[in-house]
């Protein structure tokens, strides 16, 4: 091997062009590509940056081209070199240096390589666990170093835009102790008290409150949270919130700061021009359009209500259900008619993941007629009733849902999203934002049998319902909003509850007691009382705004080093054992394993 000596880099590989040539440069980076032509040798060389031709030729170097015989894929180098235009027939317009290459006339080998276990030049089909377990040649990919890029670009226009209006970036804890917010704690023993717990943050939504206690008024940080749950591609038992908090404000202002932060995020990223103010409906008619709480109004495919002609209708499936108190809905999927027998199993199929008991389907044939099996429980009259409510047209193709409201929603909003996946209405380089607003407080919970909180227990109901929390806290709504962005939601906050009366009372709704209170979070409950001032927030997951961003398919591939769906990283072999040392240290049983399984 070799060292740099006297090489210092003057470019990254994706910034030269016509205008340097005829300069010296010395470029560093990995070989991605070797060509051999005719005893000319030309080499991909890659950086972080992109990708540069150098050449070795035997007319400028002998020596430094024989050397070049022995280079192989992912060798480190350092070359120097003149810069030279590339022959008209040769240049790469695709590439930005496609017009020039690097004529070598020296050459440094820093070191070698293995065969990588998967190829770097090419999309090639390789496990999420190896990509994982070599983490390090997955980011020297260029789809994967751009992400990379595009997530320190959204961090620092977040922070520099933040900083603008007047924020603190303030840390808070990440070892603290275990409250109720949804989901289960990280623990970590404590060694120094014994049989006692710290918990990882799920959120630092207790410290940003007690900030503005203090008196910090605008506060933000860029955080890591945990929270040990059932994984998926848009979850990691670690993430990465933007959070904030502000003093004195509504939700207005707060939704006005957080558009503005947005369109500085999306200018510096994608460059693309959001224009705030973003549309904004209420949760119920969220779930009665489009039957989620985090609807993606790219397309249309909207839910409609049908209860009220279902209440009086021939088939006794759906008027049951009007009767006894459940909903029945339709979507349109229009000129769809002409889906198979094969499709529209698979789609009964899709909703019964759901809770559905099946899906009721109607092709619409010329003059208004049905061809469908449900249509003999129907009257003329009441067939023309439903396709006047749902706008049928010959060629169109009607979905009923009947049940719950819950279900329903559920089942046509999961089918709404899969039907635009097969007709391909999502369309790309379309960013839809759209804020849903006037939540339910709580949402009963029929395995505790009590009432839970829907955001979480600090967020403030509505003044003019207090009177409510004790007699119908399910009536009740809160001053929560989220933002969606096609059809993911990546932010969520609300103005939070500042006086301790109103406070003990939403916690008295959810069924907590003083004691068990004045346990979990007694500290926050104490600041109330010594002049807490009115204030909100929010917090971004930025793990999945950008994972939209870069259009990317899971947060693993936004994220320098994730974990599997299990929760494991194949890198480090993390969760690991620990010897019975550490664990008797921490006051732990170091045979649990072997009485578990004896």
């Amino acid at each position: 091997m070799e060292s740099l000596g006297n090489f210092r880099r003057t470019h990254y590989c994706d910034a030269l062009g016509r205008e340097n040539i005829g300069e010296e440069v010395v470029l560093m980076g990995w070989v991605l590509r070797r060509r051999d032509h005719g005893g000319v040798i030309f080499i991909d060389l890659r950086d972080r940056r992109g990708l540069t031709q150098v050449v070795f030729n035997p007319e400028v170097n002998p020596e430094v081209h024989a050397k070049a015989h022995q280079l192989r894929s992912e060798w480190v180098l350092a070359v120097r070199g003149r810069v030279e235009a590339r022959p008209g027939d040769m240049a790469n317009l695709k590439l930005a240096t496609g017009e020039i290459e690097v004529l070598v006339d020296e050459l440094r080998i820093l070191n070698r390589s293995e065969t990588p276990p998967f190829p770097l030049d090419e999309e090639s089909e390789v496990s999420d666990t190896i990509r994982l377990q070599y983490r390090y040649l997955d980011l020297r990919r260029p789809e994967m170093a751009a992400n990379l890029v595009m997530r320190h670009r959204a961090v620092q226009a977040v922070r520099a835009y933040l900083n603008g209006h007047d924020f603190l970036d303030i840390e808070t804890p990440m070892l603290t102790r275990s409250t109720p917010e949804g989901a289960r704690d990280y623990l970590v023993p404590s060694r120094v008290n014994a049989g006692r717990f710290y918990a990882l943050p799920q959120s630092p939504q207790l410290f940003k409150q007690l900030l503005m206690m203090a008196g910090m008024d605008r506060y933000y940080q860029i955080v890591k949270c945990f929270r040990d749950e059932d994984l998926r591609a848009d979850r990691q038992p670690e993430f990465t919130q933007i959070d904030m908090e502000m003093s004195f404000v509504d939700e207005a202002q707060v939704i006005e700061i957080t558009e503005g932060m947005i369109k500085a995020l999306f200018a510096a990223t994608l460059d693309i021009d959001v224009q705030p103010p973003f549309a904004r409906i209420t949760y119920d008619e969220a779930m009665a359009r489009f039957g989620t709480d985090r609807p993606d109004m790219r397309f249309g495919l909207e839910l409609i209500d049908l209860t009220e002609v279902a209440a009086g209708c021939s088939f006794k499936v759906f008027r049951g259900v009007a009767d006894g108190g459940g909903t029945v809905r339709a979507i349109n999927a229009k000129g769809c008619a002409g889906f198979s027998r094969k499709d529209l199993d698979n789609l009964t199929d899709h909703v019964l993941q759901f809770g559905a008991k099946g899906l009721a389907w109607v092709k619409m044939k010329a003059g208004g007629e049905w061809q469908s099996p449900i249509g003999k429980f129907f009257t003329d009259e009441e067939r023309e009733r439903i396709n006047s409510v749902l706008g049928a047209e010959e060629g169109d193709l009607l979905f009923f849902g009947a049940d719950t409201p819950a279900v329903v929603f559920q089942s046509l909003g999961e089918l709404r999203v899969e039907l635009a996946r097969r007709l391909d209405l999502f369309k790309n380089g379309v960013y839809n934002f759209v804020w849903v607003t006037d939540f339910p407080l709580v949402e009963y919970d029929d395995k505790e049998k009590r009432f839970q909180a829907l955001h979480h227990p600090f967020t403030a109901p509505r003044e003019d319902q207090l009177d409510l929390l004790e007699t119908d806290p399910a009536a009740v709504y809160s001053r929560a909003y989220d933002l969606v962005l096609n059809g993911t939601e990546i932010g969520g906050g609300s103005i939070r509850i500042h006086r301790k009366d109103v406070q003990s009372r939403v916690l008295g709704a959810l069924g907590i007691s003083e004691q068990e209170a004045d346990e979990k979070f007694g500290f926050l409950l104490k600041s109330l009382d010594l002049g807490a001032p009115p204030h909100g927030g929010i917090a971004f997951g930025l793990d999945r705004l950008l994972m939209i961003i870069t259009g990317s398919s899971s947060i693993r591939n936004v994220i320098a080093f994730p974990k599997t769906q299990k929760a494991t990283c194949p890198l480090t072999d993390a969760p690991a054992p620990v010897s019975r040392k550490q664990l008797t240290e921490l006051y732990l049983r170091p045979d649990w394993k072997e009485k578990q399984q004896s």
